[in-house]
């Protein structure tokens, strides 16, 4: 037995160790960045805890992580590709389930030591022992973002942490998929004390020692204030009550029937808002907890493993997990073909230009990537634009206390501004973001080569000019590239980098590594009119235009592309962008691709009327203190048909608008621009709204099937045109019976 339980140890990372009667279980799993959760891990954990429980000399336990900056993340995600059934999987989740079950019925009280995240199965875990202590780092993070897979906690999360902290509170946090911070988990329950990271090995000893001896009774509101609801503790529990009226109010909820059935409408409505149907695990989630509330734990764990085991081998879970491994891959790569080369180290960045894009570049620049920022802009005016987005955006997280105004404060030091080159000489980066006219990007690349060292990289920011076109206007082409941000830069996830024929290797990965920092998921695409995500836009906003063009109603146009999935419509995003900025994209693109690129003409007159859309309130929908309203009734006499808007079959609608999409990214594929399909659905997800549920164009071209989207394109072909001719290495693919993706 001891050779079998030391080889366990060694193989999944355990360490098992007595100090002063409380045995101290590591886990560091080997060749792992990060501890995840398998059924060989659970074994291992198992056996090491029967070993606690049989030594007398154990009085307590405490779980700590060997990890340096990481508890535990969750369960092996690869394992769970393996499960090939819904009751493979979900004997899997009861297996988890009693295993946690044995935990939190263990004789001898157990301590959970967290530092770093503490995600998934990693929560699940911590929730089974007795007390929970974490660090106070900005590392630490606490939640179960199962739901962001597709998936629902299975090791029995969906019922002790309502049990721990409340329906509601848990709730927000299962539907969502979202992390809190140590004092946010702290406020709510989640785990009982917040240290410094220096002193959470000691605290955690100390704690177990007096769990052992009775001297420490953690106090819990939440389980407190329900056991005198639900018990009767006389006037103790009344007062409780009244101390606290959001705590009583919300066991009153969740003890009521009535008061139920009010919680899990009302969530459910404010669920079906946002995911509209297409995600069907936070449904999944809210009726196993509901199970266990009205059931019971027993009844909701057996809800929580069949939930879990459908969901595991649903199309959406798998569609969102291959998007998680897409990513996850990325964040290995440097960009280049030649994975030994380094990137160089960034520590200041110059950026030309104080608009809306600059200044979101100088926030996720200086304060995510904590590199020193020197913005210019022409005038004072732009100037002082530039540095009060940033402050804002930092005035923003305070308020939500993500943040101290001091630490903002010293962020915000990090950014500095004027409108001259000052400061520029020194700066290793230097991201351009001028209006998209060549002659203006020219002259100021020559402007800055004058000012810049000559290792100092030079990018642009272009949505849609040939990265080629600007490095013939540089005495350094080697190091011009583009870097393509979205708007608004501190939201939106997407970097695309953009290299041409003679950017160096180390430029690229240089440029992919400052990316990273900044919070960006990163592609690299070779160049070409438009790149890729503006490449692949340009259509499908076209065909958009065209419906109008033909007297499609707008709010049914938007409502037809929300509906299939993405997170606002066409033309909503238009006056997101800005029309002023489509309608110089459409002269380039079409100059480039001929007639089937063309923008229609019904727009024309929108244009000239002086419409930019959102940042002017004067677009296609009415604006009210910054928020969109309703569509503006004035609009249609700048459109064909005027106010006699046509009816259109929202499939139709979806499909004309998708179909371009997707069939210009096969395009890209083809013509050398992407250096793969999967990169192609990562930029069409993270950079344009793709629905991340159908994985992207090429993973919906291989759902839907290569023939049949060559039949559908051939179909609006023949009744709309050369635009929707089909991408020569489609008719390739259909013709050798190949898909995008190895089947």
């Amino acid at each position: 037995m001891a050779i079998k339980l030391e080889a366990l140890e060694a193989k999944q990372g355990f360490s098992f160790q007595v100090e002063d009667g409380v045995a101290v279980v590591s886990f560091d799993l080997p060749d792992s960045p990060v501890n995840t959760l398998s059924p060989e891990v659970g074994s291992a954990f198992t056996l090491l805890m029967e070993r606690a429980e049989r030594d007398a000399d154990v009085k307590a336990v405490v779980f700590v992580s060997g990890k340096k900056d990481s508890f535990v993340a969750g369960a092996k995600i690869d394992y769970l590709q393996t499960l090939r059934s819904a009751e493979e999987a979900a004997t899997m989740s009861r297996d988890g389930q009693v295993a946690f079950d044995r935990l939190e019925a263990f004789p001898k009280p157990v301590v959970a030591a967290i530092h770093g995240a503490c995600l998934g199965g990693g929560l699940e875990w911590a929730l089974a022992c007795h007390y929970r202590i974490a660090t106070d780092s900005p590392k630490t993070t606490l939640g179960l973002p199962e739901v962001q897979l597709g998936l629902i906690p299975g090791a029995g999360g969906t019922q002790r942490l309502p049990a721990l902290i409340g329906a509601q509170a848990a709730l927000d946090l299962i539907l969502t998929g979202k992390s809190v911070k140590p004092s946010k988990a702290r406020k709510l329950g989640i785990v009982d004390e917040v240290v410094p990271v220096p002193i959470l090995r000691a605290v955690a000893l100390k704690r177990a020692r007096e769990l052992a001896e009775g001297t420490l009774v953690p106090e819990r509101s939440h389980q407190g204030l329900k056991a005198a609801a639900t018990r009767g503790k006389g006037l103790a529990g009344f007062f409780q009550g009244l101390a606290d009226k959001e705590l009583w109010a919300e066991v009153a909820l969740e003890d009521n029937p009535l008061g139920r059935k009010l919680l899990f409408d009302q969530a459910r409505k404010q669920l079906l808002k946002k995911t509209r149907g297409k995600y069907p695990a936070p449904e999944k989630a809210l009726q196993v907890v509901r199970v266990g509330l009205e059931s019971g734990r027993k009844a909701g764990l057996e809800a929580e493993a069949q939930a879990f085991g459908e969901l595991v081998v649903s199309d959406v879970s798998r569609r969102l997990v291959e998007v998680f491994f897409a990513t996850t891959a990325l964040k290995k790569e440097n960009g280049t073909s030649n994975a030994s080369v380094k990137p160089r180290e960034v520590k200041k960045v110059a950026v030309l230009g104080g608009g809306l894009m600059g200044g979101g570049i100088a926030y996720v620049t200086g304060v995510l990537q904590g590199a020193q920022v020197r913005v210019k802009d022409k005038d004072d005016a732009g100037v002082a634009r530039a540095l009060k987005q940033v402050q804002g955006i930092l005035d923003e997280r305070v308020k939500r206390r993500s943040l101290t105004w001091r630490e903002a404060a010293a962020k915000q030091a990090r950014v500095t501004a004027g409108t001259d080159y000052s400061g520029f000489k020194s700066a290793d980066l230097v991201i351009e973001a001028v209006f998209e006219d060549l002659k203006l990007k020219h002259r100021v690349l020559a402007e800055v080569e004058a000012v810049t060292g000559d290792q100092a990289i030079i990018a642009s920011n272009t949505s849609s000019i040939p990265i080629t076109e600007l490095a013939k206007g540089s005495k350094r082409p080697s190091q011009v590239i583009g870097m393509h941000y979205f708007s608004p830069v501190h939201k939106m996830p997407l970097l695309e980098i953009i290299t041409h024929p003679g950017t160096a290797d180390r430029v690229t990965a240089t440029c992919v590594e400052v990316g990273r920092k900044q919070g960006k998921t990163v592609i690299v695409v070779n160049d070409g009119p438009g790149f890729y995500t503006s490449r692949i836009l340009a259509p499908y906003m076209n065909e958009a235009a065209h419906l109008l063009g033909e007297g499609a109603d707008i709010a049914a146009l938007d409502k037809a592309l929300v509906e299939f999935g993405f997170p606002v419509g066409p033309i909503t995003l238009l006056d997101e962008v800005g029309i002023d900025v489509a309608h110089k994209v459409g002269p380039i693109m079409e100059a480039a691709f001929g007639k089937r690129m063309a923008a229609p003409k019904s727009l024309d007159a929108v244009v000239a009327d002086g419409r930019l859309g959102r940042k002017s309130q004067k677009g296609f929908y009415l604006y009210e203190g910054g928020k969109k309203k309703t569509v503006d009734p004035s609009i249609y006499g700048l459109l064909p048909h005027g106010k006699e808007r046509q009816h259109f079959d929202a499939t139709e609608m979806a499909d004309r608008l998708v179909l371009q999409m997707v069939n210009e990214a096969i395009r890209c594929l083809g013509d050398g621009i992407l250096r793969s399909a999967r990169d192609g659905d990562v930029g069409a997800i993270f950079g344009l709204g793709f629905p991340p549920f159908l994985g992207g164009p090429f993973h919906y071209a291989d759902a839907l099937g290569p023939s049949e989207l060559l039949r559908k394109l051939e179909h609006f072909q023949d009744k709309l045109g050369e635009r929707f001719t089909p991408a020569p290495l489609l008719v390739d693919l259909v013709k050798t019976g190949k898909t995008f993706y190895p089947r």
